[in-house]
């Protein structure tokens, strides 16, 4: 009888995790050169680059956000925009130049690369130009900001709220809203399951 020869499982998943490392360091280095471009093109206006478990934010002054975004997109074939979201820093440890900052989450699809860019947001004038005409999926994303934390975006089309209701009166995401709310659920109408499927 003819044994078949077994193949050795843990050297294949040593394999397999070498090589996914050596992936990931290959990829951390492509983005480390384009956040290297980054900060070449911005010059004076660059604030900093973090580096930060592995990923990459490009911070830059709030004038030059739109003009980098487009940049990105333009010269370094940014062809996805992931995600935006902001952050409150009021209640963060830390020296931050502003309360607010705007995030947008970029990917190069072909050459496999994630970068972030980052512009603060002052809480007397919390505005930032809309990303929506560079990427068209901004536009949500920009909504759900303006929604959970009160940020505008000169120049996007149709800025209203997109999770809570138009007559809602707080941005939820503000670290000074309050845990419980202000009440605003007590004047939500009560819709009961029989009620909903009886109008079905």
């Amino acid at each position: 009888m003819t044994r078949l020869p077994t193949a050795d499982h843990e050297a294949q998943a040593r394999q397999r995790r070498e090589a996914s490392k050596q992936a990931a360091e290959r990829r951390l280095e492509r983005e480390r050169g384009l956040a290297r471009q980054a900060a070449e093109w911005l010059g004076d206006d660059l604030l900093e680059v973090i580096e930060f478990r592995g990923q990459l934010t490009v911070v830059c002054k709030p004038p030059r956000l739109h003009e980098l975004l487009a940049w990105f997109k333009d010269e370094l074939a940014f062809d996805m925009l992931v995600d935006a979201t902001a952050v409150d820093y009021l209640k963060l440890e830390g020296d931050y130049p502003e309360r607010f900052a705007v995030v947008y989450h970029l990917a190069n699809t072909v050459r496999e690369a994630r970068l972030r860019v980052r512009a603060y947001v002052s809480e007397e004038d919390p505005t930032a130009p809309t990303a929506g005409d560079i990427w068209a999926a901004a536009g949500w994303a920009e909504r759900e900001i303006y929604d959970m934390y009160g940020l505008e975006f000169e120049g996007h089309p149709n800025l209203i709220r997109i999770l809570l209701p138009h007559e809602y009166s707080g941005h939820p995401l503000r670290k000074d809203y309050p845990l419980r709310g202000r009440g605003e659920r007590d004047n939500f109408p009560v819709i009961r399951r029989g009620d909903a499927e009886a109008k079905a």
